[in-house]
Parts: C-alpha cells; sequence; structure tokens
C-alpha cells in the first residue's frame, strides 16, 4: 500500500478516484506544526531558531497519518505546489517517524488524472530552499507582529496587532485618505457643440482650443469663447478615419483574479479564494495562487481548438499569444485556468454552486479569450473651426469583434464612451445647434477599493499572491478599515495606530522597505540564500526602534465615540464599539448596563408600503439589502435600493440601481412587471 498526503479532505477524495486501490489518500488539513500562540516561539540568540510545536486539536490527525505512514511502503507528500506547502511537506516529514527512504515528494499544479499520475512518476526531494523562504518569512512576521503587538495592548489598547504586511497596506489606505482630505479642488469649464452634418444628424464636437490646447478655468473664459463661436460658421477642416486595434487581457494571476471578481461579481478577496480553492479541490482549475501569467503547450493547444471549433478560424491569431510575467513572478507555476477544455461552464452549471458557477466562468472566458485574435475598431476624428477656435469630434465603432466576443475586461475607471459619426466632409459647414457650458472641478483621488488596493500592492511588490487576501481581512477585522459601497476607508485607530508607526517603526510601514524585504525572501527560494541572513540583516535595527517605542512611547487614551443615540434601560449617550461583525452601539455604563444596538444606516427614503423608514440591513453573508424599520410588521424587503414611490402599473415599491452603462436606473422591484426592465 503507497500514502498520499494532501492538505484538504475533498482534494484528497479527488486524487483517490484517479490513484485507485493501491493508494491510501489522507488530509493533513493544513499545518499539523507550527510556532506556538502563546509566545514568540523563535530564539533571537540564537540565530533565529523556530521552536514549532503541534498544533493544539490536531493530535487525532498526526496519529491516524503517523500510523498509515508506517504501514505503508511509500508515502508521497502531495501538498500545494507552493512554499506553503513544500513547508507543510517538510514538517510532515519530520513528524511522521518514517525512515527517509519511505518519503517522497510530488507536486501538480492541477488536479487532473494525467497530472496526478505524472507527479507520481517523477517524485523529487523537499526543494530546502522554498522549504527556507516559508520559514524565513513565518520567523520574521512572527518577529515583527509578536513584539510591536504587545507594545500596542499596552500603550493604547488591548487587541491591536501590527505586523509586516498588514501595517504597510494599513499606511497606504491611511495616505490615500491624506491626499483626498488635503486636496483642493480646481476649476475648469467644458464647452460642447452640437452640431448636424448635411444629413441632419447630430454629433457633439468639444472645445480643444487654437492651434494649442487651451483650459477654460472659468466662468468668464468660457463665455467669452461662447460669444465669439455662437454666430460664426462650423468649417469641417479635416477626417481622420482610422483602425485600431485592442488585444485581449493576460490570463488571471491570483491578483487580477482578486480584483476582476471584484469588480464583475462584486466578491470580496477573502470570498474569491475560497470559492477558487473549491474549484481547484474539484479539478476544475489550476492551483489559484501564482503571478505567473504562463501556459503550458497542451492547455494553448486546447484553447486553440476550442476557439476554431466554436468561433471557426477568423478568431484565432496565426499563434499563440505568449504573456511575459513579471520579472519577480514565481514562474513554476501556470496563470489561473480551466484544468479541461472540454469542460465548459454550461456543462457544470448542474455541478457547482452559484459562487462556484460564476468564478469558473469567469476564469474559462478570461482564459479563451487571452488567446483569441485582436478586436478591431473603425475611429474617426473630425477637426472643426469656427473662426480660429477648433473643436474635436471622435467617434468609433466595432469592426471586428475578436476576443470582445467571450470577454472584456472590468475597468476601476469609468471608459468615455465614443459612439460613432455620422458621415463628415472636409470643407462641410456644419450645423451649430446649441452650445453647451458646464462647470466642472478637478476629482481627489479615489478612496482604495479591495480591487485597486490588491493592485497597488502587487505593482509595489507588498505581499505575495497568497497574502492579499488575509491582509485585507485582517485590517478590516481589526478595526483598523471599515468598507462602505466597496470602498475602503481608514478608521480613526487605524490613523492613530498608523501614526504611531511612522514615528517609531518608519521601515515597517515603508513601501520600499518591505519591497525589498519581499525581494529578499525570493533570493532565499531562487538563489538559495540563507534564511537567517535576512533576519540578522533587519534584526538589529528593529530592535532599536522597539526599545526607543518601549520607552518613550506615552500612554494613548482612546476614547470611545459618542453617538446621538440615547440608552433606552439607563438613558446615557451610547457609544461606538468594534466587535467581530462590525461596529455597534454600547452603553457606556457597562457592566451595570449592558444594553447593545446595532446601528441603524437610514437608506434616505420613506417605506412606500407603510410610510415607516428604510434602512439598510444585512444578510448572513453579509451583502446589504433595504427593508422597512417596522419588521415584521411590514415585509418590505429588497436588494435594490427603494425610491420611496410605487410603482404606476402594479402598486409594488419601485428600486433604483447604478449600471455601468445607463447610470442610475429607477425600475419596479416586480420582476414579472412591465416596467422591472431597464
Amino acid at each position: 500500500m503507497k500514502l498520499v498526503i494532501v492538505e484538504s479532505p475533498s482534494k484528497a477524495k479527488t486524487i483517490g478516484k484517479y490513484l485507485g486501490k493501491s493508494y491510501k489518500v489522507l488530509a493533513c488539513k493544513g499545518h499539523l506544526r507550527d510556532l506556538p500562540k502563546s509566545k514568540l516561539g523563535v530564539d533571537i540568540e540564537n540565530n533565529f531558531e523556530p521552536s514549532y510545536i503541534n498544533v493544539r486539536g490536531k493530535a487525532k490527525d498526526i496519529n491516524e497519518l503517523k500510523k498509515a505512514a508506517k504501514a505503508s511502503d511509500k508515502v508521497f507528500l502531495a501538498t500545494d505546489p507552493d512554499r506553503e506547502g513544500e513547508a507543510i511537506s517538510w514538517h510532515l516529514a519530520q513528524m511522521l517517524d518514517v525512515e527517509p527512504s519511505k518519503l517522497t515528494r510530488i507536486a501538480f499544479n492541477e488536479i487532473t488524472k494525467n497530472a496526478v499520475k505524472n507527479a507520481v512518476d517523477h517524485a523529487r526531494d523537499i526543494d530546502m530552499a522554498l522549504v527556507n523562504a516559508q520559514q524565513a518569512r513565518r520567523v520574521l512576521d512572527r518577529v515583527v507582529g509578536y513584539q510591536i503587538s504587545p507594545l500596542l495592548w499596552k500603550k493604547v489598547k488591548k487587541g491591536l496587532s501590527a505586523g509586516r504586511v498588514q501595517s504597510v497596506a494599513t499606511y497606504m489606505l491611511v495616505e490615500r485618505q491624506r491626499e483626498i482630505d488635503a486636496f483642493e479642488p480646481e476649476e475648469y469649464w467644458s464647452l460642447d457643440a452640437n452640431l448636424a452634418n448635411n444629413a441632419d444628424k447630430d454629433f457633439i464636437a468639444k472645445f480643444y482650443g487654437t492651434d494649442k490646447k487651451m483650459n477654460l478655468a472659468n466662468e468668464e473664459q468660457a463665455k467669452a469663447i461662447e460669444e465669439k463661436v455662437k454666430n460664426t460658421d462650423f468649417i469641417v477642416k479635416s477626417v481622420e478615419k482610422k483602425e485600431k486595434r485592442r488585444t485581449p487581457a493576460a490570463p488571471f494571476t491570483t491578483s487580477t483574479l482578486q480584483q476582476e471578481a471584484s469588480r464583475k461579481l462584486n466578491y470580496q478577496s477573502r470570498k474569491t479564494m475560497q470559492v477558487a480553492q473549491k474549484l481547484y479541490e474539484h479539478g476544475y482549475i489550476t492551483y489559484m495562487r501564482t503571478d505567473s501569467l504562463r501556459l503550458s503547450e497542451d492547455s494553448l493547444n486546447g484553447i486553440r481548438e476550442y476557439i476554431k471549433t466554436a468561433y471557426g478560424d477568423s478568431f484565432l491569431p496565426e499563434h499563440p499569444r505568449i504573456y511575459k510575467s513579471k520579472r519577480a513572478a514565481q514562474d513554476a507555476h501556470e496563470a489561473i485556468r480551466p484544468s479541461d477544455f472540454s469542460t465548459s461552464p454550461i456543462t457544470l452549471k448542474d455541478k457547482l454552486d452559484k459562487d462556484e458557477y460564476k468564478l469558473y466562468s469567469l476564469i474559462w472566458n478570461r482564459t479563451i479569450a487571452c488567446q483569441m485574435i485582436e478586436a478591431v475598431f473603425d475611429t474617426v476624428t473630425a477637426i472643426i473651426y469656427a473662426n480660429e477656435y477648433q473643436f474635436r469630434a471622435n467617434g468609433q465603432s466595432i469592426k471586428f469583434a475578436g476576443f470582445m466576443k467571450v470577454y472584456i475586461e472590468g475597468l476601476d475607471v469609468e471608459e468615455e464612451k465614443s459612439d460613432m459619426l455620422p458621415e463628415l466632409n472636409e470643407g462641410e459647414k456644419a450645423k451649430l445647434l446649441n452650445l453647451i457650458k458646464e462647470q466642472h472641478f478637478t476629482a481627489p483621488p479615489a478612496n482604495y477599493t479591495e480591487a485597486t488596493l490588491i493592485k497597488a500592492m502587487e505593482e509595489n511588490g507588498i505581499g505575495r499572491p497568497s497574502t492579499y487576501a488575509p491582509t485585507i481581512a485582517t485590517i478590516l477585522a481589526r478595526g483598523y478599515v471599515t468598507r462602505e459601497q466597496k470602498k475602503l476607508y481608514p478608521t480613526e485607530l487605524g490613523t492613530l495606530v498608523t501614526e504611531l508607526m511612522e514615528e517609531y517603526f518608519k521601515n515597517i510601514i515603508d513601501v520600499n522597505f518591505t519591497a525589498k524585504m519581499e525581494s529578499e525572501l525570493d533570493e532565499v527560494a531562487e538563489q538559495g540564500r540563507e534564511w537567517e541572513s535576512v533576519l540578522n540583516e533587519f534584526y538589529p535595527e528593529f530592535k532599536l526602534c522597539l526599545d526607543k517605542a518601549e520607552s518613550h512611547l506615552e500612554k494613548v487614551e482612546i476614547k470611545d465615540e459618542v453617538s446621538d443615540v440615547v440608552c433606552d434601560k439607563c438613558g446615557r449617550m451610547m457609544v461606538y464599539k468594534l466587535g467581530r461583525y462590525g461596529r455597534f452601539l454600547a452603553c457606556p455604563g457597562f457592566p451595570e448596563c449592558r444594553n447593545i444596538k446595532s446601528i441603524v444606516v437610514s437608506a434616505g427614503v420613506d417605506c412606500p408600503l407603510c410610510g415607516g423608514k428604510v434602512v439598510e440591513k444585512k444578510s448572513k453573508r453579509g451583502k446589504v439589502f433595504y427593508g422597512c424599520e417596522h419588521y415584521p410588521e411590514c415585509k418590505l424587503a429588497t436588494w435594490d435600493k427603494p425610491t420611496g414611490e410605487k410603482c404606476e402599473v402594479c402598486n409594488s415599491p419601485m428600486v433604483e440601481k447604478e449600471t455601468k452603462t445607463k447610470g442610475k436606473v429607477v425600475f419596479c422591484s416586480n420582476q414579472k412587471c412591465e416596467k422591472a426592465k431597464y
């Protein structure tokens, strides 16, 4: 009998089907050994020697694996194909009490029959460079977190924490908020000419300037131009027609999958990774923690065959597209892709739950599209003169959809829509219908969303693919950050802790310093650098900062923010507290008065059914919906925000939502009503 040890039970079940009865497949269920939770667990004086202990509650799993290993002829350590998985295999090798000759390591990027059997045929030794890279990160994070966090408990507040990556992420959010707060908007004006061609087809031309671009800084300047052009002829000076090509987005990495799932599916990064994990363990996608853009030759052949069959030769480029990964990428894995290109999303609709189906479809469509031919647009730019002033009109239309027939990448900022212009000829006189003069103000930088924060972390070299989602989850759980309508905002607590870190631990929150540390950890994995040397270089300066903070940091008193809600049990003004599920109201008279309340967020409209107030509520999964304050007496409940009005056709509540193409739309909440469409 041969034993295969994987990380998860569902993965064990899938692999067991492929290997047959001569193999026994068991799951270790993650780490079985780790640093102790109750103390530092790192001997700083002895070259940062870690003290690993068995994870509490895992004794039964450990004994079962030891027993199975002793009874087996061969033990295949088949944990995940990354640094964390390599380290788990190494810990297993230390724990199983069997001859080293019986142990061997196998790894596969996808859970398919061929991949698993190929891994067994090409078993190898444990890669100690990968193990040491994980060990260096684990010890480094432990030294930082377990030495700064107690200082924050003592000087600021119990339950706070600091970390090598989480503190930088919080700093990035705080710094962005500072930019927004310091931003001073500047006024500017636009002047558009609504024109018509000889066939009375209207179009918009935007004011450009003279031969040089002019900015209209105020209303006086805009009015002056308006007066000069409103009674003059608009003559088409030139019409330039071009073809523009657009190439498809690269296949998914961990970062881009999290970003796109946030934009298109409204998934938080943690949910994206949980769903992707299930798809991987069931054998539907390749390993989901990767920063590589590489696709294997077999997968490229499979994609191209599918495109040819489903869409025809006109959608297939002559050669496969090769996407270049970033220099620091760990290129041992492929990009995230479907495992089998004969398994289209529709064939799995009955096998996957709703979330799995949506994410699999996203991965499938992106992977197919990345190997399709470019989209082709017809573009037109018309330059129109009114006296010496120049106006420009732009238009475009799709000539050939190419990859856009399957997939279009989401954007963090809306693209300006541009329809095709009517037929215009050089020398033609355009008829002025009216001039549109508008005031605008420059906008501050946008608050980060999960998608844009992950993108910024990746671009700055902060963290690794496996750390983005847990980092965001941690800073939310600590109350350093709040999430509102997808946007992330630093709290007063997050700002205070960041200010303390800036004063005493500047390197820890320095983006460049953190990126340099990531590079040094990569050197351990890729160049065999001794992991202890990374710690020995880092620690002396860190210790000086720690000692300075210990002796100079004064006790910081954080006062609870007082609300305008009166405690209905004792009459005190309730205060805001932070709990496991976010902010709530509590009586400051605790423990004499233990009254607590959830925070009610008004939707700003009256209930169309009973006249009460419509408030925001949260489902069990944390999704916002809208209901009446008088629930359950009033049954109003809708995912979309009510307008306070009733439908003129069926008398159901009217609701509104923001769409990417039409902006804000209002429609009936009754799906059977003719007014439900928008």
